[in-house]
Formats: structure tokens, sequence, C-alpha cells
């Protein structure tokens, strides 16, 4: 029990910073929180944490290679997450803020976070790097699977909470209007260099 407390602390050591890094879906989900705040992004938020679980959960199951095996469909899926990026950073950069703060605005739901999270290149290089090169437990293959399964789960959950807690948190801190909306601004300009970045790497 002592050896796997050890092995999961050290998956955890490596997976939070690889994880937890800047990309689309973090970025996103930073931006939200900036533009319409913790409990609004919530929707979007469980779409990414649905999303990336599930590419989680290909790498572990072994169906990724099935997966690569249809680049059509990781082509459309990109396509579709590239084009509601576009749409969302619109959003967010002009989202109202300061004093035109509106409620009724539209906020970002969770299918888009979904498709963005499991057409994600970074989140299948990560997650596959972290998952591929540490074992919790020795000699039991689908004991080891369903730990590290879940310690990985745990993860996405924290780092992309955070992340949107960040964002909101950030936003918070804005009063001026003018700077509220050049925040916006350059949080939309960044998510969507970000995600330029994934499809070339991608």
């Amino acid at each position: 029990m002592d050896l796997m407390i050890e092995h999961t602390l050290l998956l955890w050591t490596s997976a939070v910073p690889l994880m937890g890094s800047p990309g689309p879906a973090t970025l996103s989900l930073a931006a939200i929180g900036s533009a319409f705040g913790f409990s609004r992004g919530i929707p979007y938020l469980a779409g990414i944490v649905f999303g990336t679980t599930g590419v989680l959960i290909l790498i572990a199951s072994g169906l990724t290679t099935m997966l690569l095996a249809a680049p059509g469909l990781i082509g459309v899926l990109s396509i579709l997450a590239a084009g509601y990026i576009l749409y969302l950073a619109w959003k967010i950069a002009t989202a109202p803020v300061g004093a035109q703060e509106s409620r009724s605005a539209a906020s970002p739901a969770m299918l888009p976070g979904f498709v963005l999270a499991i057409a994600n290149p970074k989140a299948f290089a990560a997650i596959g790097a972290v998952y591929a090169s540490h074992t919790i437990v020795q000699a039991d293959l689908a004991l080891d699977t369903a730990a590290k399964t879940f310690a990985l789960f745990l993860v996405i959950v924290l780092v992309n909470t955070s992340w949107l807690a960040m964002g909101a948190l950030f936003a918070s801190m804005l009063t001026d209007p003018v700077i509220g909306r050049i925040t916006n601004i350059g949080m939309a300009v960044i998510l969507v260099i970000s995600v330029c970045f994934a499809l070339l790497l991608g």
C-alpha cells in the first residue's frame, strides 16, 4: 500500500504541471472565467472535464490506436473545435465588462467544451506521456489501469477547475471597464494563438 501511494504521488508530480500547462482547454477556461465568472463557466468546465476524461479512457483502453487509424474523424473534430474557439474568442472579447456587465448574456455551454477537449492534441500528448511512463500497481494490469485512470481523473478536475477559478479571480480584481475590455481581448487573442499552435503541432 505504501508503494502504491508513493507511485501515485510520483504520477501526480508529473501529471499536474504537464496536464495543467497552458493549452486550448485550460486557456479557454481562464478566458471564460475572466469574461463570465466562475459559476457561469461551470457548464463549459463540465464539458472540458468530460471530454478530457474521454481522452484518458481512450488512452487507458488502448483505443487511441483505432482512433488514429481514422484520421478523418480527428480532422473533423479539430475543425469543429477550432471553429468554436474562434466564436468563443469573439464572445470573450466582446463580453460586457465593468458596469456594463449583463447576466443575461449567454455563457458557453457544455457540449462545445466536450468537443474541444476530445479533439485537443495537447490532451492526448500530455495524458499519454504521463499514463505510459508510470505504474502504480505492479503485476496487475487491470488494477494498475483503474488506479492510474482514477488518479489522472482527479488531476483533470483539479487543473481545469483551477484555471476557471484563476480567470474568475483575476476578473474580480478589475474594476476599470477599459482595463476589463483590454483583458478580455487579450485573453481572446491568446486563446486563438494557442489553438493555432495546437493544430500545427497536432
